[in-house]
């Protein structure tokens, strides 16, 4: 086993993002980690930036935060999310990144420009080769509900972790109500689906 993983994960208020983080922490202390997490969500419901720091470790996590440069794993629920926090992924870390955007007001007002997804690959180009976009938002709402995005995200990043997916599954159930379960096992496959062969 693997002795530490640093993850940061990223996205806008309303995407998920603290759903997802507490099945991360959850998986990592069911496969056997320490865990501890730190969460930054203060204008979440506004649709302002959401970041978590997620650390496991096999003997002893001592902080919950994740330094620039330390970070193994990026998981970002939008675009422009995985631009803002590039640098706290470690050279050769591995990002998985929703194939979507949230123009804020100040783009669609045509203040600001919004990221290009080829300014997004040509800056994590500089940083790690193992970068992932995967089309969360469009294989969610093809399930039906846009709202498990984060759930498919979950699934592509469970590709390269030593983690069985029983527990991912398990700890899933746990988190959503009954009557979403299956849809959710469903989102987790196709987002495992969806970089199958990239593990």
């Amino acid at each position: 086993m693997t002795k530490t993983h640093n993850f940061l994960l990223a996205g806008v208020g309303g995407q998920g993002t603290i759903l997802a983080s507490n099945v991360l922490a959850e998986v990592g202390l069911a496969a056997g980690f320490d865990v501890k997490k730190s969460e930054v969500h203060g204008m979440a419901q506004r649709g302002g930036s959401v970041n978590t720091h997620i650390r496991w470790d096999a003997d002893r996590v001592y902080s919950p935060l994740v330094g620039l440069g330390e970070a193994d794993f990026l998981l970002a629920f939008e675009q422009a999310e995985a631009l803002r926090y590039v640098e706290y992924l470690h050279p050769g870390g591995l990002a998985v990144v929703n194939d979507h955007s949230i123009e804020p007001i100040t783009v669609t007002s045509g203040g600001a420009h919004y990221p290009t997804a080829q300014e997004l690959r040509a800056t994590y180009a500089q940083v790690t080769e193992n970068l992932h976009l995967v089309p969360g938002t469009a294989i969610a709402s093809e399930l039906g509900n846009p709202r498990t995005a984060n759930v498919v995200l979950l699934g592509a990043l469970a590709v390269f972790l030593e983690v069985p997916d029983e527990i991912w599954q398990e700890v899933i159930e746990s988190r959503v109500p009954p009557k979403y379960v299956d849809l959710n096992r469903q989102a987790f496959l196709r987002g495992r689906e969806s970089v199958s062969g990239a593990g």
